[in-house]
């Protein structure tokens, strides 16, 4: 990320904010603890992330009013584009403002279980917080931003069978075979 020219507009500064976190499916948020990375949708001007409720993101450091750095990174080369600070507000629950953001981000929820109740469950158990921009571009810091991944309880829900690396090792043999002769 390189940093921006000192004559740089506010204006330019948000469409810059909006369009990269638009594109990017993923941001790295941080509060008052690490960042992590958190699947979003841009909406109404700011970034919205639901979480924090059973099979959903961790949103741990991120309050209500209070503040976060934003991350945006590339969506083909993974690399930063650009940071932010975002003003972090917590949507009341079925509130107008709630389902707007809830609609755009019903639909961009990968492999839920429950798709047709996920709303729903979302008021009961999940926040859903609006990210919006507050203030200009962050610098990217020195160096490489690498860290060792953050504790998760994220797990696969079954041990890999133990046929799969045969059959993955005979379906490539039998391509090989088609290829010789």
């Amino acid at each position: 990320m390189t940093e921006p020219p000192q004559d740089h507009s506010p204006l330019l500064d948000r469409a810059l904010v909006e369009e990269a976190t638009k594109k990017s499916g993923l941001v790295w948020v941080g509060g008052a603890g690490p960042a992590r990375a958190l699947w979003h949708v841009w909406h109404d001007g700011a970034a919205h992330v639901v979480g924090d409720g059973p099979g959903e993101q961790p949103l741990p450091g991120l309050t209500d009013g209070g503040l976060a750095r934003v991350t945006v990174r590339s969506k083909d080369k993974g690399g930063r584009l650009v940071g932010w600070t975002a003003r972090v507000t917590e949507l009341a629950p079925l509130s107008p403002a709630w389902e707007a953001a809830v609609a755009e981000l019903r639909g961009k929820r990968l492999n839920s279980p429950d798709a047709e109740t996920m709303p729903k469950r979302w008021a009961r158990e999940c926040r859903v917080l609006r990210l919006e921009p507050s203030g200009g571009l962050v610098p990217a810091p020195e160096g490489s931003a690498a860290a060792p991944p953050l504790p998760t309880s994220a797990t696969t829900r079954q041990p890999v069978p133990e046929a799969l690396p045969r059959l993955l090792f005979k379906r490539k043999r039998k391509r090989g075979r088609g290829q010789r002769g």
